[in-house]
C-alpha cells in the first residue's frame, strides 16, 4: 500500500465521523495515544489523548453539544493541546491500564488454622 493510499484512507475515516459545531471530532487510530492533528503551518500537534469525563467540565455544561450527541457516560478522549475530541477506536482492547489487581482478604471470614 503506497503512503497515498494510506493518507486518503486516514481522512476518508476522519471525515466518516459526524462533526459537531463547536468541536473537531476524529476517530482514534488503533491505540493511538497522542494527537495527530495539524496545525496551519502543518506541524502534527503530539499532545496527549486523555479521557475527558465532559459531563463536569463547567464550559462544556454551557455548550453541551457532546452530551447531546453522545449521552451522559461515553468513553471520549481529548487532546490536552489542541482540545480536539477523539472517539474510542473499535479495535482497542477494552483492559484497565492499572491491570486486574489483587482480591482483596480485607473484611472476609477466613477459616482458623488448625490447632496442634
Amino acid at each position: 500500500m503506497s503512503t497515498t493510499e494510506i493518507q486518503a484512507s486516514s481522512t476518508a475515516d476522519d471525515q466518516s465521523v459526524p462533526q459537531l459545531p463547536n468541536h473537531k471530532v476524529k476517530l482514534k487510530k488503533h491505540l493511538q495515544r497522542s494527537c495527530n492533528e495539524k496545525d496551519e503551518k502543518g506541524k502534527l500537534c503530539g499532545g496527549h489523548l486523555k479521557r475527558w469525563f465532559y459531563a463536569k467540565d463547567v464550559v462544556e455544561k454551557k455548550c453541551g453539544d457532546i452530551e447531546r450527541a453522545y449521552g451522559t457516560g461515553a468513553e471520549i478522549y481529548r487532546c490536552e493541546h489542541c482540545k480536539t475530541i477523539y472517539l474510542p477506536n473499535p479495535q482497542d482492547p477494552r483492559v484497565n491500564v492499572a491491570g486486574a489487581g489483587m482480591i482483596s482478604v480485607f473484611g472476609l471470614t477466613i477459616p482458623p488454622k488448625d490447632a496442634k
